[in-house]
């Protein structure tokens, strides 16, 4: 039975270490979770780190094809929709200039791998990454040309680093024409300043007519921690840091424990 149209929920998800795992499995529980929650009528809106190219194939084993995704954590906000060419339009791109931010990390980490996002293509960047942690086509190209155009997204990975310096550096650096988010291995991403998936939420929240008092946010990393106070309920996966659990308003289980799926079907 849908849910009348003034008790609908907005349901953000995270993907990586929320619906999926850190090997990039879904089980039959939170897949069976997640559709449950939007065959009753509520909104449910991927909200990830993640590129568009790499959010569409999750979108599409969960049976999303229209609605809404905020992905790059909300430099980008794709409506989808079957009937276009694409299967999505981009309502809402905000870019900034990577130049001066990739100035200064180049002196801290030369030896880093650089990369910026080509909206529903790819990536261009200073070297390959490792197999499997970027989608789309890949092109390298020298750092200069990196900031050749303003871009939504820009991603350092330093397998020599840890998330610990990643933090020290962002203080030292004074990077405050940027947001970052640092993943839970080497890898910071950098988007525009005042970005977050909060603020792209929000734009959907208004677009699709849900009360503020009906949204939901369920993540478990620091990328999650805007997402998680703004909405009414904010949860945390179970194996979140102490920062991201307190940003929360509960606690759920933890990626082997299904804990999106556990919270998923208290919404039902």
């Amino acid at each position: 039975m849908a849910a009348p149209t003034m008790d609908r929920m907005l349901v953000a998800l995270d993907i990586d270490g929320t619906l999926l795992s850190y090997d990039g499995d879904m089980t039959d529980a939170v897949h069976d979770a997640v559709t449950a929650v939007r065959d009753t009528g509520h909104e449910v809106v991927l909200a990830s780190g993640r590129s568009l190219i790499a959010m569409l194939p999750v979108a599409a084993h969960l049976g999303i094809t229209t609605g809404w995704m905020v992905c790059s954590n909300g430099a980008v906000t794709v409506r989808l929709d079957p009937s276009l060419p694409h299967g999505w339009v981009a309502e809402d791109v905000v870019t900034f200039d990577p130049e001066p931010v990739l100035s200064l990390l180049r002196h801290e980490l030369p030896d880093a791998r650089y990369a910026v996002e080509d909206l529903g293509v790819g990536f261009r960047m200073t070297e390959h990454f490792p197999e499997g942690e970027l989608e789309g086509v890949h092109v390298v190209v020298p750092l200069e040309e990196l900031w050749a155009s303003e871009v939504t997204r820009v991603i350092v990975r330093s397998p020599e680093s840890t998330s610990e310096r990643f933090h020290e550096l962002v203080e030292h650096l004074g990077l405050d024409d940027v947001t970052y988010a640092v993943g839970w291995s080497a890898w910071m991403d950098l988007a525009p300043l005042g970005v977050s998936k909060a603020t792209a939420l929000e734009q959907v929240r208004r677009r699709t007519h849900v009360q503020p008092h009906r949204t939901v946010a369920v993540g478990d990393g620091r990328n999650d921690v805007e997402m998680l106070r703004w909405a009414a309920r904010g949860v945390a996966m179970g194996h979140a840091d102490d920062v991201v659990r307190g940003a929360a308003d509960e606690v759920t289980g933890t990626i082997e424990d299904d804990g999106a799926a556990q919270l998923l079907k208290s919404l039902l």
